[in-house]
């Protein structure tokens, strides 16, 4: 049985952070893991209501929440709230870039719009919230960035190319950008799990694809992942200073193969998505 280990309080209490897409899902459990930890967080989402909902909840959290309607894909929007949040509090100390959206099924069929969309809020959505985080937390010397990517990040199959193909950016930007912010005493973190039950599970994509049926299908994962459990993992992930968060113990074991015998890898997608387009009348 799982046991959540407790971040250590000298490490989130009384620090501020913002959390992109925290209405719902990844986002609704770090504000929240945040919050009990005693850090002060600004939940940001696109649906302002469903941001109140979970601040609302969290109202006898040892650290403070408060909801803003964001749009990540407005840079000046993204702006406008880290410089706000820094003015207020006198810093910034944790940048969760989460906020992100799935879409599925053969790629012949996604339109330029599309692509736009999903270029726009997964790949410039995080750009936007590095953009602007990370000089403050230059000039203030430390910081921590963590930008939700995926286990499609760091392996690759057919059917969610262009989710793929955004993750595998987060992942790439985060490692990069990490490797020149240490000299600045700042610390960049990617999240990386397989399935995990939030609504993107269950988020449609194009020819009748079916997210739920796709994700808990590969990667030896039959069961989704918790997000309050990911985002429990995540503080002590931030604790330790880790580089990459790949979760469950499958997504690791995958991933590692991955690495080591990438042929064989491939063959083993081409084969997974052989039969999700049998499976799914694709």
């Amino acid at each position: 049985m799982w046991r959540q280990r407790e971040p250590d309080p000298r490490r989130f209490a009384g620090r501020t952070a913002i959390v992109t897409g925290g209405g719902s899902g990844i986002g609704a459990a770090l504000t929240r893991a945040l919050a009990h930890a005693g850090a002060n967080v600004v939940c940001t989402d696109v649906d302002e209501a469903a941001a109140k909902e979970v601040a609302e909840g969290l109202v006898s959290a040892r650290g403070r929440v408060r909801a803003v309607a964001l749009d990540v894909t407005d840079r000046d929007a993204v702006a406008t709230v880290v410089d706000e949040v820094v003015t207020d509090a006198g810093r910034i100390d944790f940048m969760f870039n989460n906020a992100g959206i799935a879409l599925g099924g053969n790629t012949e069929l996604l339109g330029a719009e599309q692509w736009d969309s999903i270029i726009d809020i997964n790949i410039r959505g995080v750009v936007h919230g590095v953009s602007a985080a990370y000089p403050h937390m230059i000039r203030q010397r430390s910081g921590h960035i963590v930008n939700t990517a995926s286990m499609g990040g760091l392996t690759a199959a057919g059917l969610l190319t262009s989710y793929v193909m955004t993750k595998h950016a987060i992942v790439g930007l985060s490692l990069a950008l990490r490797s020149e912010a240490a000299a600045h005493g700042v610390d960049v973190l990617a999240l990386c799990p397989a399935a995990v039950e939030t609504p993107l599970l269950d988020a449609g994509g194009v020819g009748g694809f079916t997210g739920r049926t796709y994700y808990l299908s590969g990667q030896g994962v039959r069961t989704p992942y918790s997000a309050d459990r990911l985002a429990a993992e995540a503080l002590v992930a931030i604790e330790r200073g880790q580089p990459l968060l790949v979760v469950p113990w499958q997504a690791r074991m995958a991933w590692r193969f991955a690495r080591f015998a990438p042929g064989l890898m491939q063959k083993a997608s081409t084969s997974f998505v052989a039969q999700q387009r049998e499976r799914q009348h694709l």
